[in-house]
């Protein structure tokens, strides 16, 4: 035999062996790591919570599951009312976490907490601003009468103060200029949640109460009365409404613009379901309010595990993947514009013109001020 054929023959056995060597360790790498998921599923440790109907879907995704459990929690999610979960301290519950739907629901755990001498760290690993969900016909009437205006495909900023305005003075859709595309009798109302239930219609109620107080937050009780007793109508005459906001969503989504021609909803439903869906009816709009509230989840940690898993819900990569993939905004607003882009929504990559809602003490006096009208 030739050296140069012997030579290329010897090339060939050790790029052979080599090919064995690697194709072995990897084998033994990835015997290694399954070894290691398993005995982490194995000793995960339960860590149990209550979390608000908003972030039970990402405790329930077996995907999150799957990757908390290898970091070692075996996370026990029950479902609460945000402003349940003040209550449920004061009765003596002791989970490891809860995770309400608001700073105000948040706060008001925080402070039941202290009095019990118990010490709370607090994080928003998800956030969502208050958006209108609306119609392409809808968005050019609104246009056509100075409330709206478009600043991007499908994508409308919408004026409070003039929506409050038309609104509290009975207008009907069939009264306003240009009411040609919706040209109904019905009068001009955004859909909501049941505002003794639901956080989304108190923060409802919070923003509508600032444009009726000249753009400013109400800061005293007497204003925060005045201002609920005279929006209390706008509760009232929408009827029946939904406890939790999926139900509002839902009618939009099903029924359509004769049911919901504005609804006002958390922008991750909206987004999550175009991700979802792979995309929206052609006539579907979104519309934020100027200015609106960005709703945080907050997440406050009571014992040690609970405090582990705040740090991987702010840390993992993975898991806030999944949650913009649900429609949900993080820290980082790339990953949301990256998940939402290929299912075609158009959304405000920032969202600029924000407020807070009124002190809870406020806020309280103005959703027991509404409840008293809506029971006359």
């Amino acid at each position: 035999m030739k050296s140069g054929t012997r030579w290329a023959v010897t090339l060939v056995v050790l790029a052979a062996f080599a090919g064995v060597v690697a194709y072995s360790v990897r084998g033994h790498q990835q015997q290694q790591q399954i070894a290691h998921e398993e005995t982490a599923r194995a000793t995960a440790e339960d860590v149990t919570g209550l979390v608000a109907v908003d972030v039970d879907p990402f405790f329930g995704d077996e995907r999150v599951q799957r990757i908390l459990r290898d970091k070692g929690f075996a996370v026990k999610a029950a479902r609460a009312g945000s402003r349940d979960m003040a209550d449920k301290v004061a009765a003596g519950a002791k989970p490891d976490f809860w995770f309400p739907s608001g700073v105000l629901a948040a706060n008001r755990i925080d402070d039941e907490s202290k009095k019990l001498g118990q010490s709370l760290t607090q994080t928003t690993p998800f956030n969502s601003p208050m958006v209108v969900a609306s119609w392409a016909p809808i968005a050019t009437i609104l246009e056509a009468n100075g409330i709206a205006h478009r600043t991007g495909d499908h994508v409308y900023a919408l004026n409070m103060d003039k929506l409050a305005e038309i609104m509290l003075a009975k207008k009907r859709w069939s009264e306003l200029k240009g009411a040609a595309g919706y040209d109904v009798r019905r009068s001009v109302l955004v859909s909501t949640t049941d505002v003794r239930k639901s956080n989304s219609a108190a923060m409802y109620l919070a923003m509508m109460s600032q444009a009726l107080n000249g753009g400013d937050v109400i800061t005293d009780h007497a204003a925060a009365k005045a201002s609920a007793s005279r929006l209390a109508e706008l509760f009232k005459r929408q009827g029946f409404q939904e406890n939790y906001v999926n139900g509002n969503f839902d009618d939009y989504v099903q029924i359509g613009i004769g049911k919901t021609p504005l609804a006002f909803i958390y922008e991750y439903q909206l987004a999550g379901y175009a991700i979802a869906h792979k995309g929206v009816q052609a006539d579907m709009v979104l519309m934020y309010p100027e200015p609106t509230i960005v709703n945080k989840f907050v997440f406050l940690a009571v014992s040690p595990r609970g405090k582990a898993l705040q740090q991987e819900l702010a840390t993992n990569a993975d898991l806030q993947k999944i949650a913009v993939q649900m429609g949900l905004r993080t820290a980082d607003p790339s990953l949301f514009a990256a998940a939402v882009k290929p299912s075609g929504l158009a959304v405000q990559d920032r969202v600029v013109q924000v407020i807070d809602p009124p002190a809870y003490e406020l806020m309280t006096d103005m959703i027991a001020t509404v409840t008293t009208e809506m029971a006359q």
